[in-house]
């Protein structure tokens, strides 16, 4: 078999640089995810060292990475207690929307954007980055926080939001009309209640069908049903992430202890490569226009943010320490937002850039601001 020097070469010392990266990153107790998104500025369009050979396999490789992510979180909850928390972080979905969507409409009506352009840009303020945050929160600890299933309850929600939003949002930037996108809309959200529901009641079938005692086995079975799930959420136009969340709640008790033993260095590698993607897409030259803007909305969604984060986990009695942990662990901005801006392309001069330029500054951002906020983490058992 014909194998690509460049390709092998160009991965291996991307995969050398992350490691370098990401080890400095741990000495000095932060997460790698900001130093991953600033090596694939470095590298990619417009950057230092292009790495054109390394880009087709990092571009498949970057969703995988998302899917393991939200799959492996998937595992550290039950289908039960996770569904009580949606059902009673509701209000806090709808606190959400209102005070992170309306910054980005505002913000494109000020600049005298189009209306398809102010509801893209109302949706890039608005959906926070599960791949990140989920990342986020195993690097900093958080997993056992009190306040991690508020913020785990509104990601998931938001990505609820988004089987609603991306259907209709891409029909009208396609040019076509409300009925047409009304309709995709309504089927999108059907389908992905559907599939929660199955979850939430005939879920526990999944680790009868998974569970093997060789490793191998299990990795394989786990891996292969995930992936089916994630490109049927995605053919239904939801999240494929919320596919592989919707698996992960379905594993329980020692199947999961397992499952997240053996795809645990599958899942570092993968979302290691997804962080590198995000930077690679972006052109460093197409950031400086935009910035000062970029900031200043930046600026504001932060706060609104970590409004919302306050909000969820105040909901679940989490004290003040906790609430402001949750607030700054939903930061980050990440794909959805820059799926937005894709769809929109250059149809609208200027939005690309400026769309870019405020994810790129979220996703750094995020990472770093939920290092140090609220102070140390406590255990579900604790009382913040």
């Amino acid at each position: 078999m014909q194998v690509s020097e460049a390709l092998l070469f160009q991965l291996g010392a991307l995969l050398a640089t992350l490691a370098v990266l990401g080890g400095l990153a741990r000495f000095l107790a932060l997460s790698p995810i900001p130093v991953y998104l600033l090596a694939g500025l470095c590298l990619g369009k417009g950057g230092v060292v292009p790495v054109a050979a390394a880009g087709e396999f990092i571009a498949t490789a970057a969703p995988i990475g998302v899917v393991l992510l939200l799959l492996t979180l998937g595992l550290e909850f039950s289908a039960t207690e996770f569904a009580s928390s949606l059902r009673r972080h509701l209000p806090s979905a709808a606190v959400d929307v209102v005070l992170n969507a309306a910054p980005g409409a505002a913000a494109g009506w000020l600049l005298g954007l189009n209306g398809v352009a102010i509801l893209a840009l109302a949706g890039v303020t608005y959906i926070s980055s599960s791949g990140v945050i989920a990342r986020l929160v195993q690097d900093l600890g958080r997993l056992g926080n009190r306040e991690t299933p508020a913020v785990l309850s509104v990601l998931v929600l938001e990505d609820f939001a988004m089987a609603a939003y991306l259907p209709l949002f891409a029909v009208l930037a396609a040019g076509g009309g409300w009925v047409e996108a009304v309709v995709d809309m309504v089927a999108a959200v059907g389908a992905l209640a559907a599939a929660f529901t199955a979850s939430y009641r005939w879920g526990h079938h999944v680790g009868r069908l998974v569970e093997h005692p060789d490793s191998e086995q299990l990795l394989l079975r786990v891996l292969g049903i995930t992936l089916i799930v994630a490109a049927v959420a995605e053919v239904l136009h939801a999240s494929a992430a919320v596919g592989a969340f919707l698996v992960g709640l379905t594993l329980t008790g020692a199947t999961a202890d397992r499952a997240r033993q053996v795809l645990g260095p599958l899942r570092d590698l993968f979302a290691a490569i997804f962080f590198l993607s995000i930077g690679l897409s972006v052109d460093p030259h197409e950031l400086v226009p935009m910035l000062p803007v970029a900031l200043a909305l930046a600026a504001v969604t932060a706060a609104t943010k970590v409004a919302t984060g306050v909000v969820a986990a105040r909901r679940d009695g989490v004290a003040r320490r906790g609430q402001l942990r949750a607030g700054a662990a939903l930061i980050a901005r990440g794909e959805f937002s820059l799926i937005i801006i894709g769809l929109i392309g250059t149809s609208i001069p200027g939005f690309a850039a400026l769309g870019t330029s405020y994810v790129f500054v979220m996703a750094i951002a995020g990472p770093v601001l939920a290092r140090y906020a609220g102070g140390a983490s406590t255990p579900a058992t604790g009382s913040t």
